[in-house]
């Protein structure tokens, strides 16, 4: 991580999960030693309501849901102010990309975990930004389009 701040912030998340049920598959505390390094942490059984569930995290932690039907992984997915990105892992691609479309997000990985490319859009919906940049739609973003109304 950049910071102590952003060390602690990730631990603090965990910490108030793990607190209120939330189980930690991998890591889940922080490391020891000089530099700012949180481990990989994966945590099922996460609270709904718990901060780590609604707060941007920017650290190595994945929250696991367990989810009946479409509609309530979408609902899940779709609880919180942010909306940056968002990964779908299905072996039905139709399926993974109805789901894609119902998450109120700007990028969608499906199948993979990076999905960082100069030549497509990059930017988030709801409190995670407004705009794009990178690719054909970012530059947009930087052009004063003009329109002529000409009469032969």
């Amino acid at each position: 991580m950049i910071t102590t701040k952003a060390v602690d912030k990730i631990h603090r998340l965990v910490s108030e999960a793990t607190s209120r049920g939330a189980r930690a598959t991998t890591g889940g505390a922080p490391l020891e030693g000089n530099g700012y390094y949180s481990p990989p942490t994966v945590l099922e059984n996460v609270p709904t309501d718990a901060a780590l569930a609604h707060e941007e995290i920017f650290g190595p932690v994945a929250a696991v849901y367990r989810f009946e039907t479409e509609e309530e992984a979408i609902r899940l997915a779709n609880d919180t102010e942010y909306g940056l990105a968002a990964y779908v892992y299905s072996e039905d691609i139709m399926r993974a990309m109805r789901v894609g479309r119902g998450i109120e997000t700007g990028m969608v990985g499906i199948n993979r975990g990076l999905m960082s490319d100069p030549a497509a859009p990059f930017g988030g919906a709801k409190q995670s930004g407004l705009g794009r940049e990178g690719g054909v739609t970012g530059i947009l973003e930087f052009m004063e389009p003009k329109y002529f109304a000409v009469e032969f």
